[in-house]
């Protein structure tokens, strides 16, 4: 229990937040407009700093080449549509008036990619499993909080169902690290969190486009290559073939 504290923690502040978004009045379009466009640079910048830190970034291309051709092939992102076209189904029979605007499934999948995708989502979930250490995890569920009242007051309640992906992400890695790290040493470790966070971070850069609607890109079905990029990044560590 005391692993997954910091992500416990993070998932009610997603909750609160998207309450809160949901509650409180609604925002005039131009504040809306304003609000998400200056979110979006945020995220943006975000992306393209962590993604900068790589240390081998021709793993990174491949990793993005090779997870896209999978999530393609699997259709991730018509399996995260049907299931938010379920939640939006589930709550439209609830509550039909009040939630007959919203788009869920775009709040839910959008939600779902910002906050699970990124450095503090892996390192902080990590450091909550090995050393008991939330600090990160806290620092993030401020950051979600705040992001998640801006979503929901913007995209509906569909942003709430995210904490239910995050859970089971950040729980995962929390409860798996130090099974995964009885495999490697001190220095795999950091090479699969670098390049593992470079891959998310050019993944947030572009929910960011997606946020400022710059361009469509398919986010989701480049997922596979955060999973792709850490087997790359370990055996690159162990036996050094780039």
């Amino acid at each position: 229990m005391e692993a997954l504290w910091g992500t416990i923690v993070n998932v009610l502040a997603v909750a609160a937040g998207s309450l809160a978004g949901i509650i409180l009045p609604r925002m005039s379009g131009g504040m809306r407009a304003v609000i998400m466009q200056g979110l979006g640079l945020a995220i943006v910048f975000l992306g393209f700093s962590m993604g900068l830190k790589s240390e081998k970034f021709l793993l990174v291309i491949m990793s993005l080449v090779i997870g896209g051709v999978i999530g393609e092939l699997l259709k991730i992102d018509l399996m995260l549509d049907a299931l938010g076209a379920r939640l939006e189904s589930i709550v439209k029979k609830i509550s039909p008036n009040k939630q007959k605007k919203n788009n869920i499934a775009e709040g839910f999948v959008t939600a779902t990619l910002v906050f699970c995708v990124g450095a503090m989502a892996i390192l902080g979930a990590i450091e909550s499993g090995l050393k008991g250490d939330h600090t990160i995890l806290y620092t993030k569920s401020m950051l979600d909080g705040i992001s998640s009242i801006v979503f929901a007051s913007t995209l509906g309640i569909g942003v709430i169902f995210s904490a239910v992906p995050l859970l089971l992400y950040q729980g995962g890695i929390a409860l798996g690290a130090q099974f995964i790290t009885s495999f490697m040493s001190a220095s795999e470790l950091n090479a699969v969190i670098t390049e593992v966070s470079a891959v998310g971070g050019v993944l947030i850069a572009g929910i960011g486009i997606n946020v400022l609607r710059l361009k469509k890109i398919n986010v989701v079905n480049l997922l596979p290559s955060v999973f792709i990029i850490a087997g790359l990044a370990l055996l690159n560590a162990r036996f050094g073939f780039l």
